[in-house]
């Protein structure tokens, strides 16, 4: 049983246990909750018999029936909310756990509101299933077999009076199980559409007030909404009408019970005890079916994200062998790389060698790969076709955790926490002490940044740095790799945001770090490159040349074209 939860709802291995432990305790809480019917059967039977029992011994009955059902509702509760609280912890970490192994191109293809209200809102919803209604329903399952076959064993007739309306009517829910999860699965994609536009308003408010398009997006936010609660509507009434109408059908159970209880009690086929314990159990049976179709309900509810769960669970994630590098030369042996396969390559047949204690500048138009082949270096995407190569090993069979270790990247959209400049800044090495920090920060050019803030270190700079300009979120990303201090060294754009007195502030850290460190950089100021070791021209995906300044510039024609466009555009004047 535990496996086959585990898979249908896509549980963690603790959690689909305890779903098994709310499902006994479930199965005894419904089991339990007859006694007190026995209870009275019992009583009338005794008085019909003239076996009269003392009123002490009922009483006493009554005592340990209370007692019974006291404790199996207390397990039944413990069982139930406490093992579903934990699940919905476990299923969050293994969740996090996953999207830390998922390669980049994962993130590029899904809008990350799209993630957060999976952690979030989808394993609420599941933790609220659990808690309520999944635990409950496959228990009474058990319990209605149970009982079921009881009556069927005491008087098969007045046992099928009972059983066929409230077989019916589970099988009409069920046949109406398709056309309600698909209605669900409708309203799940437009909470999922409203979330993320939601979130790409906030983002890009400057944008939205600048361009005075605040209201076309209230419109179309409000339409949205609108939208939303059309689809809930219908989705409430194709669920509200089966769950109505088997509601209806389970009624009769009681009338088949009581009208063919009658006739076989008028021909002696049964006695009157067993005719009111009969129509008592089709009562209590059929009160306690309704109770389940709301539950069931609920379930449906689920498809959406238990689909979205186990989506997340069979991506391929990257995975590889701890290993120790003897060099840190980065080859690359004619590699193709498309951002989507139907694509066409954006690294096409690329082949180069960044070799250790070397700067390697990668440069070309717009749009020519120099950034994915940073990506790519990194292994933040892994490549289709071709091989990668550090200090020899393959970097599809390198563990990502060992390889992010020995790498320190800088690009030119920076991502900023919001906590303190310190913090934003130890992030490069989580054990480095305050001083160290300092240091980084010093090289990177960031006291000035640092002096002008009220708090100094601890001042909190806002999410993504919001009280920060572009240059300086840029310095505290360049502090942050000088923090870490890896042996490879892959830069950006980095001086894009900066001014020429930082920029100059910058490249006097840089080039205490990388010393004896393999370096490749992306800058499209060409005179900040030609001192460079190798230079790696690229154009439409391919290495067009590679060599010194001199060597390209003697070879390339379209080295020699930015080479002059980049001097016109420093001598424009506007």
């Amino acid at each position: 049983m535990k496996k086959l939860l585990q898979e249908k709802f896509q549980l963690t291995e603790a959690g689909a246990r305890g779903l098994v432990k709310s499902v006994w305790s479930s199965f005894a809480y419904y089991a339990i909750y007859m006694l007190p019917m026995l209870l009275i059967i019992f009583f009338i039977q005794s008085t019909i018999e003239k076996n009269k029992l003392g009123i002490s011994s009922f009483l006493l009955l009554i005592v340990v029936v209370l007692v019974i059902m006291y404790l199996v509702t207390n397990i039944n509760y413990k069982t139930t909310y406490n093992e579903t609280y934990k699940e919905s912890a476990n299923l969050r970490i293994e969740i996090a756990d996953i999207l830390k192994s998922l390669p980049l191109s994962y993130f590029s293809k899904h809008d990350i509101s799209d993630l957060s209200q999976t952690i979030m809102s989808d394993v609420a919803t599941i933790e609220h299933a659990l808690s309520h209604a999944i635990g409950h329903c496959i228990g009474y399952v058990l319990f209605f077999i149970l009982i079921g076959i009881m009556m069927l064993v005491g008087n098969y007739k007045l046992g099928l009076c009972v059983l066929i309306p409230l077989l019916l009517s589970v099988g009409l829910l069920y046949l109406s199980k398709k056309r309600q999860v698909s209605i669900r699965a409708k309203h799940y994609i437009k909470l999922r559409n409203i979330s993320e536009r939601f979130q790409s308003s906030i983002e890009m408010s400057q944008e939205i007030k600048s361009y005075g398009l605040k209201k076309k997006t209230m419109e179309d936010i409000e339409n949205d909404l609108v939208e939303s609660e059309k689809i809930q509507t219908r989705a409430e009434v194709i669920q509200a009408f089966p769950v109505s109408l088997s509601g209806w059908i389970t009624k009769l159970s009681i009338g088949f019970t009581i009208i063919v209880g009658i006739y076989l009690f008028i021909n002696n086929e049964v006695n009157l005890l067993y005719l009111i314990g009969y129509i008592i159990a089709a009562t209590k049976i059929s009160e306690g079916l309704e109770g389940i179709y709301m539950y069931l309900g609920e379930i449906f509810y689920l498809d959406s994200r238990i689909k979205r769960i186990k989506e997340l669970r069979n991506t391929k994630t990257q995975t590889g062998q701890n290993v120790e590098f003897s060099n840190y030369d980065i080859s690359f042996d004619n590699v193709r790389f498309a951002y989507n396969q139907k694509n066409k390559n954006v690294v096409d047949c690329v082949s180069f060698t960044a070799k250790q204690n070397q700067i390697t500048a990668l440069i070309g138009p717009s749009g020519c790969g120099k950034s994915t082949i940073l990506k790519l270096m990194s292994r933040l995407y892994d490549y289709n076709y071709g091989k990668i190569t550090i200090g020899g090993y393959d970097i599809k069979e390198v563990d990502t955790e060992c390889l992010f270790k020995k790498i320190s990247v800088v690009f030119q959209d920076v991502v900023l926490f919001n906590t303190s400049i310190m913090e934003n800044i130890r992030i490069g090495d989580i054990n480095a002490s305050d001083e160290e920090v300092k240091r980084a920060a010093k090289l990177a050019g960031c006291e000035e940044i640092i002096e002008k803030l009220p708090e100094g270190y601890n001042t909190l700079i806002g999410e993504n740095g919001a009280k920060l300009s572009g240059g300086e979120r840029q310095r505290i990303s360049i502090a942050r790799a000088m923090l870490k201090d890896a042996p490879i060294i892959l830069l950006d754009e980095i001086a894009a945001s900066l001014d020429v007195e930082n920029e100059s502030k910058v490249q006097e850290g840089l080039n205490r770090l990388i010393r004896n460190k393999t370096v490749v950089i992306i800058s499209h100021r060409l005179k900040s490159i030609q001192n460079v070791d190798q230079i790696i021209l690229l154009n439409n995906g391919k290495v067009e040349a590679a060599g010194t300044h001199d060597e390209i510039y003697q070879r390339s024609k379209l080295y020699r074209n930015m080479i002059e466009k980049s001097n016109l555009t420093e001598e424009y004047k506007y």
